[in-house]
Order: C-alpha cells, then sequence, then structure tokens
C-alpha cells in the first residue's frame, strides 16, 4: 500500500513531462519538416516544371486589362469591409474579436495549448496560486438592496419610453429568489403555495397577476399573493403600501415574508417622504433580525439617512460596516468618501492646493475617493454625469457596472448637496489609476479587478444601455488588421480606376521582378 501510494506522485509529474517535451519538440519537428519541403521542391524543381508554370503565369498576368485589377482590389475591399464591419459589432457586443475566439477556441488545442490557461491566469493570486473561493465571490451576483418597484416605476418608464428596463436573466433571478424565499419547503407546500411558485416562474407580468388571484381565492390568507400584487399590479407607491400592509396582517410567523414585508413598507415610506418613519422602520428591522445583514438593510439605512442629512448617524453607521472583515460595497466605500470630501470640498481649490500641498483632511478626503474607485471604477463618470443613467437594475454585480448605475441613481443628488463635492470628485478620481497596478495582477486596496464583470453586466443590464468597461480593451488586432487590408484594397481600386495605365505598368514590373532569369539573361551579363 505503501509503495502504490508513493508511486501516485510520480506517475502525474512523468505524464506532464512527457508532454511538455513534446511541445517542445513539435516545434523543431514542424521546422524540420518545412525544410524537408523546401529541399524536395527544389530538388524536384525540373520535373515539376516549375519554371515553365511561372513563366506562363507571368505571361498570364501581362494580358490582363485594367478592368479585372479594379474589380480584384474592389471585391477585396468590399469582403474585408464586410468582416471589419462584422468584427466591429462582435466587439462591440461581446468584447472580444470573433476570429480570435475561434482562434483560440478551436486551433489552440489542435497545436499543443492549454485551453483554461487565460481564465486560470485571470484569476491567479500574487503568488501564481489560483484563488477560486475569492472569485467566485467576486462575481456573485447580489439582489439590488434599493431596487424599484415593478409596477409602480419599472412599467411606468416602459409606458413612457416604450422600452424594457429589466433584462429576462435579471427577472429569472428575482423569480428564483422569490421561490427561495417565500417556499423554501417544497415538502409542505399548501395548494395557494403550489400556485404561487408557478406565479413566480410567469415570464407574462398578467399570467403572474391572474396566479396571485387564483391563490388568494384558494385562501384569503396568502401573504406571498399579496406581495406580488404590490410589486407587480399597484402602479402607485401608495396602492404598493397598501397591498403589503394587507400582507404583512397574513405573513404570520414566516420570518423570511416578515422581513422581505417590513423592508418593503420602510422603502415606500422613504419614497412617499415619511423619511424618519423609514429609518425608524429599518432600525427596528436591523434590531429584530439581526443575523440578516445578508440583506444588506445598513444600505437602506444610509440612503436615507443622507436624505435627511444626517451625517453623524451615517457615520455611526459606517463604523460598524465599513470593516475589513465584512463584504464591501459601493455604498459603504463611496459614502465613505462622501462624509471626508464633505468636510473639506466647499473650500478646496485645486490651483491652492497644488501651491501649498495638501491638508491632512484633504488627503484623507482623496484617498478615501482613490479607496472608492479602485472598489468600483465604474462609478464617477455616472456621479459627474459624464454617463446617462438608466432604471437601476434588480440585481447587481458588486465592482461592476450594474452597481455603480444603482449606487449613482440613489446617491448622485446627496452628492449634489455636499457643495464642492463633485469638483473634488473631478480633480482626484483619475489619480487612482495611477497607483493600482497595470496589468492588474494586483490590487492596491482589494483584490485584483475581477474579470468577469463585463459578461455578468451585460446579462443584468438592458441592450440599450452601453456597459463600461474596465480596463479600457484595446482594439483586436484582426481589426486592426481587416481595417488596413479594407483601406489598402480601396486605395488600390480607386488607384487603378483613376490611373489604369500607371497601374497596368507597376503591376508588370513587378511580375517582371519576381520572374525568374532565362539562361539567355544570364549569359548576356
Amino acid at each position: 500500500m505503501a509503495d502504490s501510494s508513493g508511486s501516485n506522485p510520480q506517475s502525474p509529474g512523468f505524464t506532464e513531462k512527457l508532454k511538455s517535451w513534446l511541445y517542445w519538440s513539435w516545434t523543431y519537428i514542424c521546422t524540420l519538416w518545412f525544410a524537408m519541403v523546401l529541399t524536395m521542391v527544389y530538388v524536384l524543381r525540373s520535373p515539376l516544371k516549375l519554371q515553365e508554370t511561372v513563366n506562363a503565369a507571368s505571361v498570364f498576368l501581362n494580358t490582363l486589362t485594367p478592368k479585372f485589377y479594379v474589380a480584384l482590389t474592389g471585391t477585396s475591399s468590399l469582403i474585408s469591409g464586410l468582416i471589419l464591419i462584422f468584427e466591429w459589432w462582435y466587439f462591440r457586443k461581446y468584447g472580444t474579436s470573433f476570429i480570435e475566439q475561434v482562434s483560440v477556441s478551436h486551433l489552440r488545442p489542435l497545436l499543443g495549448g492549454v485551453e483554461n490557461s487565460s481564465s486560470a491566469g485571470l484569476f491567479s493570486s500574487v503568488n501564481g496560486d489560483t484563488e477560486p473561493r475569492t472569485n467566485v465571490a467576486e462575481c456573485k451576483v447580489w439582489r439590488n438592496p434599493l431596487n424599484l418597484f415593478r409596477g409602480a416605476e419599472y412599467s411606468r418608464y416602459t409606458w413612457v419610453t416604450g422600452k424594457e428596463p429589466l433584462t429576462y436573466y435579471d427577472m429569472n433571478l428575482s423569480a428564483q429568489d422569490h421561490q427561495t424565499f417565500f417556499l423554501g419547503d417544497t415538502q409542505q407546500l399548501r395548494p395557494e403555495d403550489s400556485v404561487m411558485q408557478k406565479a413566480w416562474r410567469e415570464r407574462n407580468p398578467q399570467a403572474r397577476i391572474r396566479a396571485a388571484y387564483q391563490a388568494i381565492e384558494l385562501n384569503r390568507e396568502c401573504a406571498a399573493a399579496y406581495v406580488l400584487l404590490a410589486e407587480e399590479e399597484a402602479t402607485t407607491i401608495t396602492e404598493a403600501e397598501r397591498l403589503f400592509k394587507q400582507a404583512l396582517k397574513s405573513a404570520g410567523k414566516d420570518t423570511n415574508l416578515v422581513v422581505y414585508i417590513k423592508r418593503r413598507l420602510a422603502m415606500c415610506a422613504r419614497k412617499l417622504g415619511r423619511i424618519k418613519e423609514a429609518v425608524k422602520m429599518m432600525r427596528d428591522l436591523m434590531k429584530e433580525f439581526p443575523l440578516l445583514g445578508m440583506l444588506n438593510i445598513h444600505e437602506n439605512l444610509l440612503e436615507a439617512l443622507l436624505e435627511l442629512q444626517a451625517y453623524a448617524d451615517v457615520q455611526a453607521v459606517l463604523a460598524k460596516y465599513d470593516d475589513i472583515s465584512l463584504p464591501k460595497s459601493a455604498t459603504i466605500c463611496y459614502t465613505s468618501a462622501l462624509l471626508k470630501a464633505r468636510a473639506v470640498s466647499d473650500k478646496f481649490s485645486p490651483e491652492a492646493a497644488s501651491r501649498r500641498g495638501l491638508s491632512t483632511a484633504e488627503m484623507n478626503a482623496v484617498e478615501a475617493i482613490h479607496r472608492a474607485v479602485e472598489f468600483n471604477p465604474h462609478v464617477p463618470k455616472y456621479l459627474l454625469e459624464m454617463k446617462s443613467l438608466i432604471l437601476p437594475p434588480e440585481h447587481i454585480l458588486k465592482r461592476g457596472d450594474s452597481e455603480a448605475v444603482a449606487y449613482a441613481f440613489f446617491h448622485l443628488q446627496h452628492w449634489k448637496r455636499a457643495e464642492g463635492a463633485l469638483n473634488l470628485l473631478h480633480c482626484t478620481w483619475e489619480g487612482t489609476f495611477r497607483i493600482i497596478p497595470y496589468p492588474l495582477e494586483k490590487g492596491h486596496l482589494f483584490y485584483p479587478y475581477p474579470g468577469c464583470t463585463e459578461t455578468a453586466d451585460r446579462e443584468l443590464l438592458p441592450s440599450f444601455h452601453e456597459v463600461s468597461v474596465y480596463p479600457k480593451k484595446e482594439l483586436p488586432f484582426f481589426i486592426l488588421f481587416t481595417a488596413g487590408l479594407c483601406s489598402f484594397c480601396a486605395m488600390l481600386a480607386m488607384l487603378t480606376h483613376q490611373f489604369p495605365e500607371l497601374m497596368g505598368v507597376f503591376v508588370k514590373a513587378i511580375s517582371n521582378d519576381l520572374k525568374p532569369p532565362q539562361r539567355g539573361d544570364r549569359m548576356r551579363y
């Protein structure tokens, strides 16, 4: 047993060495094969009549008219232009080159490459060891703590603009959340619960609403049905609040339902202007259920306190949740930066700061902004209104564009209220990128920026929104190559059309240069 166990570690090592030797030797074998082919072509040049073939080709080229070259270069320009347009569209939509992706997916395995090397390197640590757990957490999709009401807010946007603010992927995640949150024990489902389980899975909003009414007919105390009606049928926040109160009466001792309903009631009070009442409801909810911190109710509380301009209370909440052992968010990082910026921004001047240097308070504010920008680099463009806002999705990806949209949608007004805060942000936020190592092999204050945010954000955000990408991707080689090829062919087509005789002479001169010298020519020299 000992021998067998001891030999197992050696066999994978031998296999890896064998593979590496084969990959190493493959290059030299290909080179040797290519050299042998060239040698055989040279030796068999007489039996193969290569010289006669080249002469015949040159004679054929000399007999072609300029119209042929115009058609040839024009067709080449058209084809390369179509390829360029497709490559550009694919790059804008998926963030990569189609030709490059196909080459990596299908040709690399044939050439002895490792298929997953790029993904492994993307999520590797500083020491070179992969950290799958960290990156799974980094790329996890979270429920948006401040998500809007579908009937009273999202649907109203659709009525006005004709655009759908939510993607099917986002709504499907919400349906899974509701089934898990409200119908966790599938072994003891009542008839109305079975109806609601199907209701959450329905794509059509009207079908979900009809199923909710069907559940209420089976049981007038079906709290989940009232929750669905409040979320999707109510066209005003007041009507949604009434339905949530009805749902709270029917919730009984179901902890998940009670927490969800009370939180939404607090959000209704916040939207209706009863902010102090909303703050009290949120504080009571956090005291009553202290173990449900993963629901991020403190982010609702922070936004309401900022609306009250209760900055001391905001600082107290941050002191509890802005801890190194707790997960961060854009709300935590940027609210901390806002408080420090607010203390100095009203008197901040870039010219004065460049002359006298930054004070301690100003340095703390700048460092807080750099910290926030490193966590989520997409937020400043929305706060500075360099990029248009859309309605936030129901789910967000931390450090992604979806989180930036959700944060800026609710907190832009608080930054505007603090005099000079946006000016300080404008002057200092780009300095963050001089601190972060590039390429992003390691972070400065946080883990390296994850490479999965763009793909997830494209699933969460609607198609009419231009997803913010960080770090900014350079144009792939094949787009530049096809652009150059298209331009070159178009130029040749234009020159051949405008100056057919001159281009004909040019082509004949090139063909004569490429033509091997005859024996008579060599004897003449």
